[in-house]
């Protein structure tokens, strides 16, 4: 073989190594490509992923919260109504008292006479509140909610039904505490989750400053 054969065999071979070299870039190039698509895909899958599962536990947890609320309260009075037909108080404990009595008023037996009325405002709150569930919240507003919402339930449901019309029923009242007006299971919802919500929004507000 001549000296100029075997330049060319040489320049071939340094040829072959160039385009390997080459082959090897484009095809790290092309490695790297994918990996940060999918790294990109990752990211933006994530949060939207995650967002829609937040919504229906927080409706479940104010939901099952209004049913347990209402729950109690149908059945205490229920208990009420039983144990305390005679007319006559019971004593509890400190200055506790059970003693039946209807009301016909707003909650915590004021205002008597005008169930209709607070029967309509509580329906416009019970919708208020229902809608109130479809924006984000935290976990004291959705707990806030449903208190509110099966507290309100359960003072309607006796507005409704125990009576001789529409909204024409008197609430069962029956927790006597002798220094305050007389209450029951659903007044204790409306207003613990009535203090529940303006302490959230305080809260919220000042997190947004």
């Amino acid at each position: 073989m001549t000296s100029a054969d075997d330049d060319a065999v040489v320049a071939d071979e340094s040829d072959d190594s160039v385009l390997d070299a080459v082959d090897s870039d484009d095809a790290d190039e092309a490695d790297d490509a994918v990996v940060a698509d999918e790294a990109e895909d990752a990211v933006v899958d994530r949060p939207v992923a995650a967002e829609p599962a937040l919504q229906p536990s927080r409706l479940g947890l104010s939901l099952g919260i209004a049913a347990v609320v209402l729950v109690l309260d149908q059945w205490s009075k229920r208990w009420a109504l039983n144990a305390l037909r005679d007319g006559r108080s019971r004593h509890v404990f400190w200055i506790f008292d059970w003693n039946l009595t209807f009301n016909s008023g707003m909650a915590f037996s004021r205002a008597q006479g005008i169930g209709q009325y607070i029967g309509a405002v509580a329906l416009v709150v019970i919708v208020v509140m229902l809608l109130s569930l479809r924006r984000s919240g935290g976990l004291a507003s959705s707990i806030a909610v449903g208190l509110v919402v099966g507290g309100a339930i359960g003072n309607i449901t006796d507005r409704l039904f125990r009576g001789p019309g529409w909204l024409k029923g008197s609430v069962i009242d029956f927790i006597d505490p002798r220094i305050w007006p007389i209450f029951n299971v659903a007044d204790m919802g409306v207003t613990i989750g009535g203090v529940l919500l303006v302490l959230a929004a305080m809260m919220q507000s000042r997190a947004e400053r």
